[in-house]
C-alpha cells in the first residue's frame, strides 16, 4: 500500500511509524546507515517527510545523526533492555492490580479468549502466533486499567523491545512457558485478586528479562567469535 493512501496521519508521521517498525523489528540492523535518498526511494515519498521522520527517530534515541554520514541505527545495549524491564515491572505491576480490581465479566471473557488461543497455538508450536497474542494479552491488561496514561506508557515500553521479544520467544522453550504464565495471571485477574496478579506479573516480566539477557549474552559471544 502506498504511504500517501494513509490519510489519518501526516506523511512524516506515517514515514516515522514505518521506519520505527523496521528498526524495532530488525529490518534495519544496528549501525546501518539510513540516507534520505535511500528511504525516499524505498517508501515512494519525497525527502522532506523523511527528514522530519529521521529527526523524530533521533529524539527517540533509535538513530543517531552522524556528520558526513547521515542517520545511523543505534544498537540497544543490555543496560537499555534491563532498564526497560525494570520500569515495566513497577508500572505493569500497578496496572495489573487496577485491572484485577475493576475488570468486568465481558473483559474477562476477552482476556480468556486470548489465553485460550495462545494455548491452542502453543500446542502446535506456532511461535509467531504466540508472539502476536503475547502483545494482545499485555495490551488488554493495559487497556482494562481504564487509564490512558498507563496504556500509553506501557504500550511504548512493550513496543520498544519488539525485536528482542521475538528472539527471546524463540529460545529455551520460553514461548510455552510464557503462555503458562499468562494463564496463571489471567486466573488471578479473573478472580479479582490484585495482590496475586501483581506478584505473577512481576515474576513473568522478571523471567522474560532473565531469558532475554541470557540470549543477549550468547548472541554477543557468538558475534565476538566471528
Amino acid at each position: 500500500m502506498h504511504l500517501l493512501s494513509q490519510q489519518s496521519l501526516s506523511l512524516s508521521d506515517t514515514v516515522f511509524q514505518k521506519l520505527e517498525e523496521r528498526i524495532l523489528s530488525g529490518v534495519y540492523k544496528d549501525g546501518e546507515n539510513l540516507t534520505e535518498v535511500k528511504i525516499s526511494q524505498e517508501l515512494g515519498v519525497s525527502r522532506t517527510p523523511v527528514r522530519e521522520a529521521l529527526k523524530q527517530l533521533a529524539k527517540d534515541g533509535l538513530i543517531e545523526i552522524v556528520p558526513n554520514k547521515g542517520a545511523v541505527v543505534v544498537p540497544f545495549s543490555e543496560k537499555d533492555i534491563t532498564d526497560i524491564y525494570e520500569i515495566r515491572m513497577k508500572i505493569e505491576g500497578l496496572a495489573s492490580r487496577k485491572t484485577a480490581i475493576q475488570i468486568t465479566d465481558e473483559q474477562i471473557k476477552e482476556l480468556r479468549e486470548v489465553v485460550d488461543l495462545q494455548e491452542f497455538y502453543a500446542s502446535r508450536l506456532s511461535e509467531e502466533n504466540i508472539k502476536k497474542l503475547d502483545s494482545v494479552f499485555h495490551q488488554k491488561i493495559y487497556e482494562f486499567t481504564g487509564s490512558k496514561i498507563y496504556e500509553q506508557i506501557l504500550s511504548i515500553l512493550h513496543h520498544k523491545i519488539k525485536m528482542f521479544r521475538k528472539t527471546s520467544m524463540a529460545s529455551n522453550g520460553r514461548a510455552a512457558t510464557a503462555v503458562q504464565e499468562h494463564r496463571e495471571i489471567f486466573e488471578a485477574i479473573a478472580n479479582h485478586n490484585p495482590d496475586l496478579t501483581e506478584k505473577l506479573v512481576i515474576e513473568h516480566i522478571t523471567n522474560a528479562r532473565d531469558n532475554l539477557t541470557k540470549t543477549f549474552k550468547v548472541t554477543e559471544k557468538d558475534e565476538s567469535i566471528l
